[in-house]
């Protein structure tokens, strides 16, 4: 992304923060975050990634529900030339990363167990070629 890409979704990720935070009054959308926003070069479409404990589905009606409200008062507080489309994207990511913890965390091994096993290998490798350098 260049510069000015960058610096209108930060812009758009903080104005949307604060109107979810304080201005929506939607229950659905109390717990959402912004995860990321991306948007094209023209500025004319911005992808908002959100996150929420709350059901997906919920979320993202609330979202559609609000887009033209969210839409209407970015326009008023930015100075874009065209407002750009905003398309809401459910971001997995934290899911996936919390699964991933879990599977990791289900694991049984025992913390000095892989170590050793390399180890012990390297150990008698390294004696085999010291005996046949003395000979």
């Amino acid at each position: 992304m260049t510069i000015k890409q960058e610096r209108a979704a930060q812009l758009i990720q903080e104005i949307l923060g604060e109107l979810l935070m304080f201005e929506v009054t939607d229950p659905a959308l109390q717990a959402v975050n912004i995860t990321a926003v991306r948007v094209d070069r023209e500025i004319e479409y911005a992808d908002i990634y959100v996150f929420a404990s709350d059901d997906e589905q919920e979320v993202m009606a609330g979202l559609n529900r609000a887009r033209g409200f969210l839409r209407r008062e970015l326009a008023a507080k930015t100075s874009f030339r065209k407002t750009p489309e905003l398309i809401f994207h459910w971001d997995a990511t934290i899911e996936h990363a919390a699964r991933i913890d879990e599977l990791l965390n289900s694991l049984d091994i025992e913390p000095g167990e892989a170590n050793t096993s390399n180890t012990d290998g390297a150990d008698s490798d390294a004696g085999e070629d010291q005996g046949a350098d003395e000979a």
